[in-house]
């Protein structure tokens, strides 16, 4: 990309980021306000960055929401600062790569809260900074950012609450998993088309794709395999997430009116946060707020879909 065009390419996002701004000083009026103070929302890996501000963001529009973090002592204390704001926010232990823990909390959530209308997945790992791109933690991330996740929300989808406006997942993910994005995409381009194609996208196909590479991983041939070329595990995982995402929605779509439950990622951008290295170019309020806008929008939500600065993008 030249200069010129990086030039434009900053001008228009630092254009919408102004246009975020702008909506999000706009209130929601009472007859698109869906939810109530008794709307339970999940934000797992809440503790810290985009995963605290959309618990704060979500609250502050009178929701209920369940900060969840693997460390209990920081998860505490981060509740703690926004109770203190008088936002509706409890803590509950969470590790999303521990089925003890998954099922702890599933039990708790039942029990306490009925269960919930909105589940935002925003909890993950990166291990890559800068112009890194080791595979050393790859088989790490994949076990949270995909299967993790993938676990979580399985647990969660049946204790989520009937509602004419749909339950809502949200999972955080990222342009760098993108299937056919002009940078950083698979190289192989019959799995490229397959895991695009609604009618031969599967759980075995992701699984078994990840399973490829993670053996790559170990025996050193990912490198010549046509793999993403930027933080490539990190890719990798938010690749499977999107296709998940893709095909979660599917499975749910035949839900009868009422028990809808509505599936969709969105990439927060480059965020300055701990795992950019707080090198990002974005604030966490507007990295924030897609993943929210995504949770509450009034009517019927989109479904299957990807976005970034509130706007859908090809997968």
């Amino acid at each position: 990309m030249g200069k010129g065009s990086k030039e434009r390419a900053k001008e228009r996002r630092e254009s919408r980021v102004q246009e975020i701004s702008l909506l999000r000083t706009m209130s929601y009026s009472n007859n698109q306000r869906w939810w109530t103070s008794e709307t339970v929302a999940v934000v797992t890996g809440a503790n810290r960055g985009i995963g605290f501000e959309i618990t704060r963001q979500l609250a502050g529009y009178g929701m209920t929401v369940i900060l969840t973090s693997r460390d209990a002592k920081v998860g505490i204390e981060a509740v703690k600062v926004l109770q203190e704001a008088d936002l509706l926010v409890e803590f509950h232990q969470l590790d999303i790569v521990d089925p003890e823990s998954i099922k702890e909390f599933t039990d708790w959530i039942k029990e306490t809260h009925g269960g919930l209308d909105i589940l935002v997945n925003n909890a993950g790992v990166n291990f890559n900074v800068g112009s890194e791109n080791s595979v050393e933690h790859a088989e790490q991330v994949i076990r949270t950012n995909y299967y993790g996740t993938k676990n979580l929300t399985e647990a969660m989808i049946p204790l989520m609450k009937p509602s004419p406006h749909g339950a809502r997942i949200v999972n955080v993910s990222s342009r760098l998993g993108r299937l056919n994005g002009r940078r950083n995409r698979i190289g192989d381009v019959t799995l490229r088309e397959q895991l695009s194609s609604d009618d031969l996208l599967t759980e075995e196909l992701i699984d078994d794709t990840l399973k490829t590479f993670l053996q790559q991983t170990k025996d050193g041939s990912w490198t010549s395999s046509g793999w993403p070329e930027n933080f490539t595990d990190y890719s990798m995982s938010k690749l499977a997430i999107n296709c998940y995402s893709r095909y979660l929605a599917r499975k749910l779509s035949d839900r009868p009116e009422g028990e809808k439950i509505c599936v969709n990622c969105f990439c927060p951008g480059w965020v300055k946060t701990a795992m950019t290295g707080w090198a990002g170019n974005s604030s966490v309020e507007i990295g924030a707020d897609t993943g929210v806008w995504l949770a509450m929008v009034p009517g019927e939500p989109a479904n299957g879909k990807f976005f970034a600065e509130r706007r859908e993008i090809h997968f």
